[in-house]
């Protein structure tokens, strides 16, 4: 019983699922800002590309 008492008195379980989970958001928000703008990103670079590309003709 005392060790189930210490258990629930503890809190540094919770703190490390605190921050999983912070960091499992904050890679969700990475991830779908990425897929919103990878086209224009792609597009971006591929400009940049071309003008390199011709900027040695």
């Amino acid at each position: 019983m005392e060790l189930v008492k210490r258990f629930i008195r503890e809190d540094d379980g919770v703190t490390a699922i605190e921050y999983a989970l912070i960091a499992a958001l904050i890679a969700v928000a990475i991830i779908t800002s990425l897929e919103l703008l990878g086209g224009s990103i792609s597009d971006t670079f591929e400009e940049i590309e071309d003008a390199i590309s011709n900027a040695g003709n």
